[in-house]
């Protein structure tokens, strides 16, 4: 009985080590956290393929014979899966728990249709409530934003921070806060964060090669110029654009130096490269306090998309 009991158990460990030993984290941002998804609403959703189905289309987008809009976006993700992993993923896939409840429906990100993020913060009669200047005398709620008194503030909470939303492909874009101002992330970020430097998920669609196939934003062309000063060490002297600055050790004076020449690259600029470093997924969150900011939009268009790359250098040249 023992030794029945011994081997049921390591015939167990050994099924968990094969679902697990490998991490399909990368997939849920456009699968959903159960598969439940379709990715970039173009994909089947892989919680309803069979089994085999599901290996079949791994080996498939490896070996180049499968797959439709998706198919460059998983062949970069399957690469370096032996028949062993995608034997697991599907495992994995096909024991993960049911579904939760759908995310709220949203339309499919266009150039039309674009939610205004300042709609309900700029609301006229919160801004008037908080309208500090025009009170002679500021009680303790309206100083912090927690509004209680200073004595209370310790046993408040904040409103809970929501930034689950659609998958990428099934959400609506946000429309930016000013003229150029980086776009926020509109679609679920889950599986596709940390970027690092082997794994940028969010190149797989948003290159301007593939962008409009997926349905996404492509990469604007100010993300593939260095805007950077060359700056070099010759013959002992430090040489910024051409012009010596300083000595080794020393920057010298480089006031006189302020516009570098732009350097348009076949590939995107690496310290571009960590888009979250200004990208932001957009929390669904009560506003804690009135914005009276009003951008200044010559253009409407340009609430959803951008001309950097045009105006960079007003104010400079």
């Amino acid at each position: 009985m023992k030794r029945t009991v011994k081997v049921l158990a390591l015939g167990s460990l050994l099924a968990a080590s094969a679902l697990y030993a490998v991490n399909t984290a990368a997939c849920v941002g456009c699968h959903g956290k159960n598969f439940e998804k379709k990715a970039m609403g173009k994909s089947k959703v892989v919680k309803d393929m069979s089994h085999d189905a599901i290996v079949a289309a791994l080996k498939g987008y490896k070996a180049g014979t499968y797959g439709g809009p998706m198919k460059g976006l998983m062949a970069g993700q399957v690469a370096k899966l032996s028949d062993a992993d995608m034997e697991a993923i599907a495992d994995q896939i096909k024991n993960a728990p049911a579904a939760p409840a759908a995310f709220e429906k949203e339309a499919k990100a266009d150039e039309k249709k674009l939610v205004n993020i300042n709609a309900v913060a700029s609301d006229p009669k919160k801004i008037a409530a908080e309208d500090l200047g025009k009170k002679k005398v500021v009680s303790e709620e309206a100083l912090g934003l927690r509004k209680v008194d200073l004595y209370s503030e310790d046993t408040v909470t904040p409103e809970p921070t929501d930034y689950k939303r659609p998958a990428p492909g099934a959400s609506t874009r946000f429309e930016r806060a000013y003229v150029n101002a980086p776009p926020m992330i509109p679609h679920d970020v889950d599986g596709l964060l940390p970027i690092t430097r082997d794994n940028n998920q969010c190149l797989g669609c948003h290159m301007p090669d593939v962008a409009k196939s997926m349905g996404a934003i492509p990469i604007p062309p100010s993300h593939f110029t260095n805007y950077r000063p060359e700056t070099v060490l010759k013959n002992g002297e430090l040489v910024k654009e051409g012009k010596v600055v300083g000595l080794k050790g020393d920057l010298g004076n480089v006031s006189d130096i302020k516009l570098a020449k732009a350097k348009k690259l076949n590939h995107l600029y690496q310290g571009r490269f960590n888009c979250t470093q200004c990208h932001a997924p957009q929390a669904k969150v009560e506003p804690v306090v009135g914005n009276t900011f009003t951008p200044d939009v010559p253009d409407k268009k340009l609430l959803g998309s951008s001309n950097l790359i045009d105006t960079i250098n007003e104010g400079v040249q």
